[in-house]
């Protein structure tokens, strides 16, 4: 049966060795068991001059190639203690023809059919790759594995345990390349249809139970954000808080919303959801302008579409329903979530459970997509948008994503029915994960953190963190005034939107940079888009599959097969990454160190449901991921609610903030560790406690679970007291004086060992036997599976028989 999985890029590490004249990148695998050789030319002042051999060397050609540099370089034959050829630096991939940076890889997929492996190769989605104009000059010249395509968002990832089972919750956010830039800087959309702060977010849920990526069983689902698609600019010259939106070009027949939507329809097919967070009621028309320019857009390219394949447009004011008390907001975030899910669908790489359909949910009938022999995939995406696309929006997709969420576990099996609640574990997790999705995203655009949090909108934000909205709207406002011009120049040279020439002014000496993302605009158009057409050829026929995964003729030209090993290290993850005969340290590796469930959440007591999914009261939670533990926070709001004044209203914060208020993360450290006050015996037999005055009742049932002063034998408290004797000797006597358990406790060791206590333990012998079997396990894991012997064969045949006969 063929199977599919990822193949790990040729090139992980890369070496910078440098001479007078050359400049040679050694790049090698993580195992460097294969390695390739860059020469750079550094004579010539202008031109580039890149040589790549495409050989394939192995450690010793290399050591000798390298031998032989140092040796042909020295300024004098036979001379001693200076090198030829010096290392320069480390590094993990090239960002561009002079730069290296650690980040995404292309996309690699493979075939595995018999012994025989078919790679499959093919270049990433340019729209947001930032470094695909740098990769231009080189991209010919070198062999693939040198490029390195970087994107720019966000990536999360957190452990969800259910009852022990782990699934991985991923979160990433593809900020576009095109039309890129600060906050007011860059607004609306240019004349090819490219929106600013364009991100592409897309969570995937992955049932980590089983690690292997052809067997195992994944979901994903993607959601879009991004300003407003039409000419639309604000005036930042008269340095206020909210300067006013215009329109800075006339267009009637809705052009620059039909290129944006074409792209959208030929990258996720349809259906095309807008979500419209805009403010519909101003005393002063601002946001309004926007919303009135946008449907009247959307209507007139409705009208050229077939029905089934129409462009929905919600609008929604979402700050006006926030400042009613009557309204929940979230309550009818979650009603358009549930609305766009089954209308869109998610992706899901696994046929539906039989136990769907013995235990049917209404909910899952009428869920849309497109259903495979394999799976599930999404068709159509939601766009979400309200002036910035950052703080309203953020809380938007969170809530469709929550929704998303519950059908994704729903589809693994994982929950009995699509729904998740608030204040569980599992929901808790996932706020989390999108508000770092959120702060990152609104630095980057913003120049500050998110204002308005999830919280914010469910109304259960302590009034102390509203104070801390005047010091990120100051933030907001000092980049947006001071630091946003620089940080656009150098987005703008970095993307190459501006290339620096003899005879042209330098970048810092450009009045705007209009004409540089608007190039359209400086020459007249020979082939004029039709008004009513105004889709690509050859979309609508495969609708509501998206055009670029099924007949785009520009992406299959980019597809390269090659034939290849099974037991090549570049398709081998675990040789590749997991090393069995190195020492590792598993503090410090990621799967360790990422948000856990159970670990950061759960609450510690005893007798509580370990489900994720159990509601919680807030006294109940456990540790926060922030930092501090929620029962910490439940108290301080508790505490200065009953004297403090009411919140600032939301009108208030809105009038110095474009995008409402904030709720700000705690900057304090963890919860420090609980010390457990034990009853010692000193030198006289008397007992003596620790500083903390604690009750016996406190101190024994917090770790035991029961009070052990209730144990009548006087036996066990013999030993109780005898062992935390022996606890105190333990840093008490020198490493130097000999121990004798016999003087200080009169217990048999209950293991087999000779030698066993807290000081030392014999080592256990290991026969011939398990020697073999451990080296067995050891080369399986390497890739050289070694052949049955005869016993063998005879074992799995009789366990097979047992088994299934």
């Amino acid at each position: 049966m063929p199977q599919t999985a990822a193949i790990i890029s040729g090139i992980q590490r890369m070496v910078l060795y440098e001479t007078r004249a050359r400049l040679f990148l050694v790049g090698s695998n993580h195992a460097e068991t294969k390695h390739r050789v860059l020469k750079i030319d550094r004579t010539e002042p202008k031109d580039l001059v890149i040589i790549d051999d495409k050989h394939v060397y192995n450690q010793h050609e290399v050591r000798e190639l390298l031998g032989r540099l140092d040796l042909g370089n020295r300024t004098k034959m036979g001379q001693k203690g200076s090198s030829g050829l010096s290392r320069a630096v480390l590094a993990y991939g090239i960002v561009g023809p002079a730069g290296f940076k650690c980040c995404l890889t292309l996309f690699y997929f493979f075939f595995l059919c018999a012994t025989v492996v078919y790679g499959l190769r093919n270049e990433p989605y340019y729209k947001y790759v930032w470094n695909g104009k740098l990769f231009e000059r080189v991209k010919d010249i070198v062999h693939p594995d040198w490029l390195m395509y970087i994107i720019h968002g966000f990536c999360g990832q957190s452990k969800l345990l259910i009852y022990g089972r782990p699934v991985h919750i991923t979160l990433i956010a593809r900020r576009s390349s095109k039309f890129a830039g600060t906050r007011f800087l860059k607004r609306g959309a240019n004349c090819e249809g490219d929106v600013a702060n364009e991100v592409e977010t897309e969570q995937i849920v992955h049932d980590a139970s089983i690690m292997s990526f052809t067997a195992g069983s994944y979901s994903s689902y993607v959601q879009v954000r991004g300003s407003v698609p039409l000419y639309w600019s604000q005036d930042i010259s008269t340095m206020m808080p909210k300067p006013p939106i215009r329109l800075d070009q006339a267009d009637p027949y809705a052009n620059i919303a039909a290129l944006h939507f074409d792209q959208m329809l030929q990258r996720f097919g349809s259906p095309i959801i807008i979500l419209n967070l805009v403010k519909k009621r101003e005393k002063r028309k601002h946001e309004k302008i926007l919303s009135e320019e946008l449907y009247p857009a959307v209507i007139n390219l409705n009208q050229f579409l077939p029905p089934d394949h129409r462009i929905d447009y919600i609008a929604w004011d979402m700050a006006r329903y926030t400042k009613s008390k009557l309204c929940n907001v979230l309550d009818r975030l979650s009603m358009i979530a549930e609305n766009v899910v089954k209308r869109t669908g998610f992706f899901i790489n696994r046929s539906d459970f039989y136990c769907h359909t013995l235990r049917p949910d209404d909910r899952w009938r009428d869920v849309g997509g497109s259903v495979t022999s394999t799976g599930r995939l999404q068709t159509g995406v939601l766009r979400t948008n309200c002036v910035d696309c950052l703080d309203r929006t953020n809380t938007a997709q969170f809530m469709v994503g929550k929704c998303a969420l519950a059908y994704q576990l729903y589809a693994l099996g994982m929950i009995d029915k699509p729904k998740l609640q608030f204040d569980t574990d599992c929901v808790r997790l996932f706020e989390e994960l999108y508000e770092d999705h959120g702060d990152t995203l609104s630095l980057q655009y913003g120049g500050s953190q998110l204002v308005h949090r999830v919280k914010t909108y469910r109304k259960i934000a302590p009034w102390t963190q509203h104070s801390k909205d005047i010091m990120q709207t100051l933030s907001r406002y000092y980049s947006n005034a001071f630091s946003d011009a620089d940080r656009q120049d150098a987005i703008n040279l970095f993307l190459q939107v501006y290339q620096p020439s003899d005879g042209k002014p330098h970048l810092w000496e450009l009045p705007t940079d209009f004409y540089l993302h608007q190039k359209s605009t400086m020459a007249l158009q020979h082939n004029r888009r039709s008004y009513t057409f105004w889709w690509s050829e050859g979309v609508l026929s495969y609708l509501p599959v998206p055009y670029d995964e099924v007949a785009c003729e520009e992406t299959m030209k980019t597809v390269k097969v090659k034939r290849m090993n099974q037991f090549d290290e570049s398709v081998d993850i675990y040789t590749e990454f997991f090393k069995p005969y190195e020492l590792t340290s598993f503090d410090e590796t990621f799967c360790i160190s990422k948000t856990n469930s159970a670990r950061e959440l759960m609450p510690k007591t005893l007798g509580v449901d370990p489900s994720p999914f159990t509601v919680r009261k807030p006294e109940e939670t456990g540790k926060s991921v922030l930092g501090k533990s929620s029962k910490e926070e439940t108290v301080l709001q508790r505490k200065t609610a009953a004297s403090a004044p009411p919140p600032p209203s939301e009108e208030a914060i809105s009038s110095t903030s474009e995008d409402d208020s904030e709720e700000d993360r705690d900057d304090e450290g963890p919860v420090s560790q609980r010390s457990t006050p034990i009853k010692l015996l000193t030198e006289s037999g008397e007992s003596s406690r620790t500083q903390e005055e604690i009750q016996p009742q406190q101190v024994m049932k917090e770790p035991y679970g029961h009070n052990l002063a209730e144990c009548p034998a006087e036996e066990d408290l013999l030993i109780y007291e005898r062992f935390a004797h022996l606890g105190e000797n333990q840093h008490t006597v020198e490493k130097t004086e000999r121990i004798n358990l016999a003087n200080i406790i009169s217990l048999e060791p209950v293991s087999r060992f000779k030698d066993d206590s807290i000081y030392a333990v014999s080592l256990p012998q290991v026969d011939r036997r398990s020697h073999e079997m451990f080296d067995s396990h050891v080369m399986t894991g390497q890739g050289q599976v070694r052949a049955l012997c005869r016993e063998d064969m005879m074992m799995y045949r009789e366990y097979v028989k047992n088994r299934y006969m």
